[in-house]
């Protein structure tokens, strides 16, 4: 349903897109993820019509986005990150103007205002000017308007920016629902609302791809170094806080450490005492394997008592962090 196919895009000297090549089945949510300067934002301007590749080509549905641009584009609904609305209309009156730009008629307008206004709970707002609706409601005309004339194509830049906790609930929804028989390609930098929606991520940097297939594919083959967090008591003044840090780097694996000091109340007896603790974050190499027994013996050795200990699940963020630092480090190649 899209191709996007070895697409070059350049201004002046800077190379911002480089040889990006994917493609996107009907029936499939896709994340696109990047820091800033990635190519990720003239991606989709390539993908929506905005901006002609170089070299390359986009294709929506066999329309070639060059060649048929027209066609191409009556496929594709798109939400900007900041949607561009008029102010002085109503949500009816815009959505309306919206319908007829995609030369809807006059019974096809009728009921797409009525599924777009549904979908995108909007009823109560109808009336009212866009320029006196809240962000989160602004963002919400802006999807209506993506949606009236029944793309096959959704591009949705942050589609939950603006929105309190029970409107994002409501677009994740709508969102499921959409990508169940339509193509989805979704920017955002929340990375755990990407890993929720998405069957599958492109991880850019540097213009080029640099991971692509489902996130918990990609976290699993990974080389991911799964931190552990861990809380030591601090018995004494002869136990500090870089004492802890310093046992902790020891231990055969740990690549890193780093802590802070925080004080409550100890309940380890009938009476609660004042007490320090040092909360340690340690990082292991990849290969380390599990090291909370180690951790423990440490402490254990140290006359230190342990108040908890736990391994974090790999996730897409640290993914995504691990992709960019190796891509930065081998000074553009990963």
């Amino acid at each position: 349903m899209l191709l996007v196919d070895h697409v070059h895009k350049s201004f002046g000297k800077l190379r911002a897109v480089r040889g990006v090549t994917f493609e996107i089945p009907r029936g499939q949510v896709v994340g696109l993820l990047g820091p800033n300067g990635a190519g990720k934002t003239t991606t989709i301007r390539m993908v929506t019509g905005y901006t002609p590749p170089d070299a390359g080509r986009v294709v929506i549905d066999g329309k070639d986005m060059t060649h048929a641009a027209a066609e191409a584009r009556r496929q594709i609904g798109y939400l900007p990150e900041s949607a561009p609305l008029y102010l002085e209309m109503t949500v009816r009156d815009y959505l309306g103007f919206r319908a007829k730009l995609y030369g809807l008629s006059r019974s096809e307008r009728r009921t797409a205002l009525g599924n777009a206004i549904e979908r995108c709970w909007l009823k109560d707002v109808t009336t009212r000017r866009i320029g006196q609706l809240s962000k989160g409601f602004k963002q919400r005309v802006g999807l209506a308007g993506a949606l009236l004339h029944g793309p096959q194509v959704l591009v949705l830049d942050e589609p939950t920016n603006g929105l309190d906790p029970t409107q994002v609930g409501e677009t994740r929804s709508l969102i499921r629902e959409l990508g169940a028989t339509r193509t989805l390609l979704i920017s955002s930098h929340v990375l755990t609302e990407i890993e929720r929606l998405c069957d599958r991520v492109i991880v850019l940097a540097g213009g080029e791809i640099r991971a692509d297939g489902p996130p918990r594919t990609l976290i699993e083959q990974a080389p991911l170094s799964s931190p552990y967090l861990v809380e030591i008591e601090l018995q004494s003044t002869a136990n500090a806080l870089p004492d802890v840090i310093a046992m902790a780097q020891k231990i055969v694996g740990v690549v890193k450490v780093s802590g802070r000091e925080t004080s409550g109340d100890s309940h380890a007896s009938d009476h609660p005492v004042p007490c320090r603790w040092a909360e340690l974050t340690i990082t292991p190499s990849p290969s380390a394997g599990d090291l909370r027994e180690s951790i423990a013996r440490a402490a254990r050795s140290g006359g230190l008592l342990i108040r908890s200990l736990q391994r974090q699940t790999p996730n897409l963020e640290q993914l995504f962090i691990d992709l960019i630092e190796r891509h930065n480090s081998s000074g553009g190649r990963v």
